[in-house]
């Protein structure tokens, strides 16, 4: 799965509607900048453009927190896991390696778990 369809299923499981296909000049919108966000209400209504969690922290962290992703690092291992597990929603298990980068690492397990969910 590429990270584009990464960020779309993860967009879509948390309710954040995109434009799908273009930026400013009209090109494909590449997943290395995110998704255009066609609406958000946070943090800064109106100024934010751009939904990309494999790249930002803030995106990362409220994806996490809007659909109970629950994530762990365990340095024995390097390896990163992101899931949910409530009562209400089936688990999902999302390890990742980190390879020195624990922070990226973090924030593509939440992604991946987000996009178990979409």
């Amino acid at each position: 799965m590429t990270d584009k369809e990464l960020l779309e299923l993860a967009a879509k499981a948390a309710g954040i509607e995109f434009v799908p296909a273009a930026n400013e000049s009209g090109k494909k919108c590449e997943a290395a900048f995110g998704l255009w966000i066609k609406t958000i209400a946070e943090p800064y209504e109106g100024q934010r453009r751009r939904f990309n969690p494999l790249t930002d922290d803030g995106d990362a962290l409220r994806l996490a927190v809007r659909l109970n992703i629950d994530f762990a690092c365990f340095d024995d291992s390097q390896k990163v896991n992101a899931g949910v597990w409530s009562e209400d929603s089936k688990p999902y298990d999302c390890m990742t390696p980190y390879n020195g980068d624990k922070q990226a690492a973090t924030r593509r397990a939440i992604v991946r778990a987000a996009a178990e969910i979409g």
